[in-house]
């Protein structure tokens, strides 16, 4: 019974653990993502081929990642600086992604920052990546596309 009441809890807050994807007829990959409940798009997906949990965020400049699964990805910060941010400004070290997938969706050399004040496990997938997709939303869902 838990097993099955964890199950459904999650499904409700990621309910694209495995994301949909395709080949759109113009040969590019596709990943069709759903709202959850609280109305945003979280999906699972992949940093340097490890998984890990995004949070699409259109609001945030870099990928942001929380420091303790930074260190789970045995990133290495190669600068610092200040990020404003919905808590205020925090100091922030900057990175850099080899890859990050979702789906059938591949980037490379994506910018990002380690935030060590983010205690979620989620992860922010920000602008630098997102610039790089087409994305489009109809109702509750969101279709993410590679740009050619």
């Amino acid at each position: 019974m838990v097993f099955v009441f964890q199950s459904a809890l999650e499904q409700q807050i990621n309910p694209n653990s495995e994301p949909e994807y395709s080949l759109n007829a113009q040969g590019q990959a596709e990943v069709i993502l759903q709202q959850n409940r609280q109305g945003h798009y979280v999906t699972s997906g992949t940093i340097h081929e490890i998984p890990v949990t995004f949070l699409l965020d259109t609001g945030a400049t870099q990928v942001s990642i929380p420091a303790h699964i930074a260190d789970q990805l045995n990133l290495q910060a190669t600068g610092q600086g200040i990020a404003n941010t919905a808590n205020g400004q925090v100091r922030i070290y900057q990175t850099h992604l080899n890859q990050l997938s979702i789906g059938n969706i591949y980037l490379y050399d994506v910018d990002a920052h380690i935030n060590p004040g983010m205690k979620s496990d989620k992860i922010l997938l920000g602008m630098s990546a997102l610039k790089r997709l087409e994305f489009s939303q109809t109702g509750k869902q969101l279709i993410l596309r590679e740009r050619n």
